[in-house]
Parts: C-alpha cells; structure tokens; sequence
C-alpha cells in the first residue's frame, strides 16, 4: 500500500492485508521500529480481520517533521489514516509506544474502536523515567540513533533468544538503524511526557495488557497495576519475552491474542 498524505500534510507509510469486507484491525509500532515488527501476526489476523498496518511518523517509509511530538499528534495520525482508509470502527493491537498511542485513543476517541490491546507499555512518566528520555535523546544528538542500537537490543530481546536467534537480532538492529535521528527524538519527547495513567479508569473498551515477563522497559508489576485501574480489563504475562513480547515469544503472543480476539 502506498503512502498517503493526511490533512496535516505529512505522509504515513500504511498496509492493508486480508480479506476485503472483513471487520479492521489496527497494528501500531513502537519507537525505532516499524510495521514489519508485526509480520510474525498478520498471518493469524489476516485469517478474520482486514489488517490495517503502519509507521508511526519519523518511523519506517513515513515522514518525520519537526517535533516534538506529543500523543495527541500520534493519536490524530491513527484517526486520519482511519478516515482515509474508510475504517469506521476496528479494533486495535499495539506495542510500547503505539499502546500508549492506543491509550489516547481509547479515552478520546472511544467511538471507533472495539477490542484493544496494548502491550509492553508504560503509563505515565516518573522523573527517573523522563531523565532516562533525556539523556537517550542526548546519546542520538551526539552519537546518532546508531549509538543507541545495542542498548535497545538488550530491552526488546532478552540475551537468551539473541544468542539462539543472531538473525532475528541483526534485522533489528537494521530496523532502529534506519529510523531517522530527526524522527526518534521527536519521538522521545512525546513519550517523557506520557501521562495516561491518571485517565485509565475511564477507558470503557475491552482493553487487554500483554507483559514480557524479562520487560525491564514496562516491568511487569508496573502493567498489572494499570490493568487493575482499567474497568474492562484483562492482564497477561508472556513467560521469558523482554520489551517485544511478540518477537521474543511469538507463539505465547498469538495464542494471548487468539485467545482474546476469538481468532
């Protein structure tokens, strides 16, 4: 699918796969990643859904403007390629930063979306958490977003699947090598002021949390508290999967997703 351009004036990057007619289902990327960390599920969705994919802005084949970015950017960007692509209503699967993408999107726009999952993610920003964005985003000023690859290896797969998977930890140390500095510290901006929290408990969706039991990047104990403040919502552990649970584990992950969407 190609790029499209939205009202803003900036394009995004979106793939669509599945059946023609069959009910959506939104799949949103985290930060120095891109759609194709999703390929190990459309698969399994496509077997129900029409599968809606994209690069957030300032990732994958999407442009990157100016930031800062915020989640209300990130959120009105999901919103118009939903309205470009005619999708009144989906359901949604996303990971790190596009959960908290999704988060917005539940308590502001709960109208178009059904069942969401949000996994690998935090909810609000503590200080040590905002000082640890700082000096990320001062590490790509000086060194470029290539100084930050081995240290976000170490948070998406845990030490044992890189050993055992050197292929699947090469193609994405490519993928966070090829976002574009401009793009990932505009990013970065967005998530030191994450602020959702405080909100969970007036999402009235279906919300499941999926948890690496290794995510030193959204802990575990910090995911069950959020699940426990969101009303509708359910909460699943995927054992030995650091940050990308659904890369580390990915038949744990399908089968939590199975499970769920009734696939």
């Amino acid at each position: 699918m190609p790029r499209i351009e939205l009202p803003s004036g900036i394009a995004l990057n979106t793939r669509i796969e599945g059946p023609e007619g069959a009910p959506w289902v939104m799949l949103s990327n985290s930060l120095g990643a891109d759609l194709s960390m999703w390929d190990g599920q459309v698969d399994l969705l496509a077997g129900k859904y029409r599968v809606l994919r994209y690069d957030q802005r300032g990732h994958g084949q999407s442009d990157a403007p100016d930031g800062p970015y915020s989640f209300e950017d990130l959120a009105e960007d999901a919103i118009a390629i939903m309205d470009h692509h005619g999708v009144d209503k989906a359901d949604w699967i996303s990971l790190s930063m596009g959960a908290m993408t999704g988060m917005g999107l539940a308590i502001d726009h709960p109208e178009r979306f059904g069942r969401m999952v949000f996994a690998d993610a935090r909810s609000v920003a503590t200080d040590a958490y905002r000082q640890m964005w700082d000096q990320r985003i001062a590490t790509i000023q000086d060194g470029g977003v290539g100084a930050v690859v081995e240290g976000s290896l170490g948070l998406w797969l845990t030490d044992e699947f890189r050993e055992a998977n050197p292929d699947v930890a090469e193609a994405c140390a490519k993928i966070i090598s090829g976002t574009s500095d401009k793009g990932y510290i505009a990013s970065c901006y967005a998530l030191r002021e994450l602020n959702f929290f405080k909100d969970l408990d007036k999402i009235t969706l279906p919300v499941l949390y999926l948890c690496g039991g290794k995510d030193k990047g959204a802990p575990p104990e910090e995911m069950q508290e959020m699940a426990r403040v969101t009303p509708r919502a359910q909460y699943i552990e995927i054992p030995d999967a650091g940050h990308l649970a659904n890369i580390n584990q990915p038949r744990a992950f399908n089968e939590a997703l199975a499970s769920y969407l009734d696939l």
